[in-house]
């Protein structure tokens, strides 16, 4: 008796904890007022090639699953230094001073190169959420004009609030094999247009963002977690804009229950 009494506090530990780490997940943004300022006659760009240089040194963009895979491994000491410079470099900044086109390219970046560089210091580890008792998210991380930010800060408090765009969780990488694809090119004022829709199109028509399982619409779990950006049952309608024509049709048709997933292994070579 004792020890089914313990099993079922067990359980039902896990189950309160699976609760609340979703509901974090899961929150509606909250703008953090601080960083809501830019100024639009700026024209001056920020400097990510240092960025660009580690993913062209160790993203795998063409692996034969469809998803991006960066090599946490092999990372060479100089390239650990450089990618620390290059955060070192963001966090001097002040990205209000700069146009919001170019703030949005800015915090994307950071948010990714922040995760591998987590990712990086820890290695091996089998997934980011095993990082710290519920992953690395809320942890402050970076101090910018005396403002200390974590992960959800700038994802939850900044991005998703401001831009009010949710093709940003296309963007924002995870390290995980069901997290949308690491871009392969830092994003750019001017070319963050461009790479938000690539990304959206791929991860939509990738069988971890959208597959019919069993005949049912099986989905990731980022578009159960984030309702609140993809309108619920609205998200066919998001889902549509995206799909290639077979999928598209077979969504048009479907009107079962949405189920979802998520694989939270690393996303490493």
């Amino acid at each position: 008796m004792q020890q089914k009494n313990r099993l079922q506090t067990i359980v039902g530990l896990w189950t309160l904890i699976l609760f609340l780490w979703s509901g974090i997940l899961s929150a509606a943004p909250q703008l953090i007022h601080f960083w809501n300022k830019s100024n639009e006659s700026n024209r001056a760009m920020i400097d990510h090639s240092a960025w660009q240089t580690l993913l062209d040194r160790y993203l795998d963009a063409k692996h034969p699953s469809g998803i991006n895979r960066f090599d946490y491994a092999n990372l060479k000491a100089n390239d650990k230094r450089q990618l620390k410079g290059y955060l070192n470099s963001l966090m001097k900044r002040d990205p209000r001073t700069y146009s919001k086109a170019e703030q949005k390219a800015y915090w994307i970046n950071l948010y990714n190169a922040l995760t591998v560089h987590l990712i990086v210091n820890r290695y091996p580890v089998k997934s980011i959420k095993k990082i710290g008792w519920f992953g690395p998210w809320d942890k402050k991380l970076v101090t910018i004009k005396g403002q200390k930010l974590s992960l959800n800060n700038i994802e939850h408090g900044i991005l998703r609030p401001i831009w009010r765009d949710n093709r940003i969780h296309y963007a924002v990488n995870c390290a995980s094999l069901g997290c949308p694809n690491l871009a392969e090119k830092a994003y750019t004022a001017a070319n963050t247009e461009k790479l938000l829709e690539a990304g959206a199109k791929a991860y939509v028509n990738h069988r971890r963002g959208v597959q019919f399982k069993n005949g049912k619409l099986l989905v990731s779990s980022i578009y159960h977690w984030y309702k609140v950006d993809f309108g619920g049952r609205g998200l066919i309608r998001h889902l549509l804009r995206y799909a290639d024509a077979d999928l598209a049709k077979r969504l048009r048709d479907y009107r079962g229950s949405i189920e979802h997933d998520y694989d939270w292994r690393l996303n490493k070579f």
